[in-house]
């Protein structure tokens, strides 16, 4: 194998990991249960050797005895907050109930500059522009730096030179008065990047492309927060003719995966340690990230509830993030993922926005927003064959196209809907 700057620095990255390991066995509570390994292994072992012998964590063991679950009995997380060395925030709350997290002050913008810089198109516009303004556009439910329940002033949501523009987690209801008002404070805001939910993303482009407006200040738009479909990047791309590139993570564990300038997911290195456990045939396995820089409440072993697929280059390890385990679908033929769904809208036009429901003894059900007049004849045709290949469907498929499709609670969209659940 060939010895490149990247495998250079994933080795550091184990290297990294082997002298916080222990210390963190140690110290936090969540670590200290029999099933651990012994006290006097953990600084003998290589960093893969002493991984290997550590179960698994979920959602549940970070809610359970929160938040002494990770801080010592004598520690004040009250008085932690008063000093401005953490917060506690939450997960969205999509898959499952949400999860309460502490994050060190200032965590989230330093681990997201991370994985922005794993991108070097984008690293160059950041050195440029050090002050670069964003907009987000996503549920407003939460959204990492902001919450609010009550319509906020517009000073209120521009937190630095990130300016906060959605008011609703129902952008299928945004009316004309609403989308004026996002698109007046964005043009005014003259953004370098947008950072958006992929569904809120497609309907605010579509309103600026019926209306022919144009963001001249506009050099790149992140798609982040949900799984971004290549039916979304089609509208982004037409739209605004800037790169969008996808940047992978969770509240909890921060940003995990950044698309660089040709295309590929490479991992934020300073950020976790990622694992690929459970794979399938395919070489598809759930997502598990032990966290690098959240001394506060590090993760070991983590499991994401993600299926990603991890490939080992030549040069760099990459990764094809293929969505939420719980929205893939179980046939006669195999687990089939978001992301192979997804592949089978890649040369199809005419969506903006899908939901794939499957049924039993019937039809499956595949809903979708139209993107202008919506796909063709010819190409609902191939994509009925393509997925009626794809998922073994003995009962064929039915196509509605819809104004509404509707988010869950915390405001991300799902592409898919199975009755089996995992």
């Amino acid at each position: 194998m060939l010895t490149t700057p990247e495998l250079i620095r994933e080795a550091t990255q184990r290297s990294r990991l082997g002298k916080v390991l222990p210390a963190w066995l140690d110290r936090v509570p969540l670590y200290q249960s029999p099933a651990y390994a012994p006290r006097e292994l953990r600084t003998q072992l290589s960093a893969d050797a002493l991984l290997g012998r550590l179960p698994l964590i979920t959602k549940a063991d970070l809610r359970r005895e929160f938040p002494h679950n990770f801080l010592s009995a004598d520690a004040d997380l009250d008085s932690l907050v008063e000093k401005n060395l953490l917060e506690v925030e939450h997960t969205s709350g999509t898959a499952e109930e949400r999860t309460p997290l502490l994050l060190a002050r200032g965590w989230w913008p330093a681990q997201e500059e991370l994985a922005l810089r794993r991108n070097q198109f984008v690293a160059d516009i950041l050195d440029a522009n050090p002050e670069a303004r964003r907009v987000t556009i996503n549920s407003p439910v939460c959204g990492g730096d902001i919450c609010y329940t009550v319509l906020p002033s517009r000073a209120e949501r521009t937190l630095g030179n990130n300016l906060f523009v959605s008011l609703s987690r129902f952008p299928f209801l945004w009316d004309e008065a609403e989308l004026e008002r996002i698109v007046a404070e964005v043009a005014e805001w003259k953004p370098i990047f947008l950072d958006v939910d992929p569904v809120y993303g497609v309907i605010f482009a579509r309103f600026c492309e019926r209306r022919g407006i144009r963001l001249p200040s506009l050099r790149f738009i992140l798609c982040s927060y949900e799984f971004v479909s290549v039916v979304h990047r089609r509208v982004l791309n037409r739209v605004f003719g800037v790169p969008v590139f996808n940047l992978y993570g969770t509240t909890e564990t921060g940003h995990l995966l950044m698309e660089n300038e040709t295309g590929e997911m490479v991992p934020s290195l300073e950020t976790a340690f990622l694992e690929v456990v459970n794979t399938d045939t395919q070489g598809i396995g759930q997502l598990v990230a032990t966290t690098l820089t959240n001394d506060y409440m590090p993760l070991i072993r983590y499991r994401v509830g993600d299926l990603v697929e991890q490939r080992a280059e030549p040069y760099r390890t990459t990764y094809v993030v293929h969505g939420r385990e719980h929205d893939a679908f179980h046939t006669p033929k195999g687990r089939v993922t978001p992301w192979q769904i997804d592949e089978c809208f890649s040369d199809v036009g005419g969506f903006l926005h899908y939901q794939l429901l499957e049924e039993t003894d019937a039809p499956w059900q595949l809903r979708y927003a139209p993107d202008g007049d919506g796909p063709s004849a010819n190409d609902l045709e191939k994509l009925r064959e393509r997925l009626t290949q794809k998922l073994g469907l003995e009962n064929g498929i039915e196509f509605q196209a819809t104004d509404l499709l509707l988010a869950e609670g915390s405001g991300k969209f799902r592409l898919g809907y199975p009755r089996q659940k995992t």
